[in-house]
């Protein structure tokens, strides 16, 4: 029987993309296949739980009357596929929404589980605002996989990112989906040192291949909340 290593169980409300403000359940996964400079949740990896697929549903199963949707979370809930295709049916049973928070990196995991996901939010991983690596061809094949589901698509904008990034994530999606909703965040940390300027820069280029693009700070960030 396949264990999940959980960081933290909580109901709060969204705080970022197209669900924003919705109250959800939050399963955050331990462990991540990135690296990323901005991440805010790698502390608490070494203080994470064990649960079985049985086990998790009951821990939430309290929390669950009103909200929107249960949102897993991480890290990268992607990097424990195993053990989601164990709890994802017995979540679809309950006629649960199932929200993915994701780094869409991981198209191969994802087509593992994908019939038994509602909603797909992806992360764009820009190399000039994580530092890391690209992922482009990776963020195309987990997209082709997504099509379909309710999806949509942020990016973390640091006073670092380039152009040059914005332009291959805005070519990504009008390629795909021009009316992808894409959701530009800007660093919490840097909102009041050219994070937000780089925001409203490229919305006015994006807007130009598509239909929908939009400025969102973390809304949880600024209520202090989880």
């Amino acid at each position: 029987m396949v264990k999940a290593k959980i960081q933290e169980i909580f109901r709060s409300i969204q705080g970022e993309g197209k669900y924003i403000g919705v109250p959800q359940i939050f399963v955050r996964f331990s462990g991540c296949n990135l690296n990323c400079t901005w991440c805010d949740a790698r502390e608490g990896n070494d203080k994470c739980q064990e649960y079985t697929a049985l086990e998790l549903w009951k821990a939430l199963e309290p929390l669950w009357l009103g909200c929107h949707s249960i949102s897993l979370t991480g890290g990268e809930p992607l990097v424990q596929t195993e053990f989601l295709k164990e709890f994802l049916p017995i979540v679809k049973t309950q006629r649960v929404t199932v929200f993915l928070e994701t780094n869409g990196t991981l198209p191969d995991a994802l087509k593992e589980v994908i019939d038994d996901i509602d909603i797909v939010s992806m992360d764009v991983k820009l190399p000039s605002s994580t530092k890391g690596k690209e992922y482009w061809d990776e963020h195309v094949k987990f997209l082709r996989t997504a099509w379909g589901k309710d999806l949509f698509i942020k990016a973390v904008i640091s006073k670092d990112t380039s152009m040059a990034d914005m332009v291959k994530a805005v070519e990504m999606i009008s390629k795909g989906d021009p009316t992808m909703p894409f959701f530009l965040q800007p660093n919490h940390f840097e909102i009041k040192t050219g994070a937000m300027e780089k925001c409203l820069e490229f919305q006015n280029y994006g807007l130009n291949y598509l239909t929908d693009v939009r400025v969102t700070p973390q809304l949880h960030k600024f209520m202090d909340l989880k």
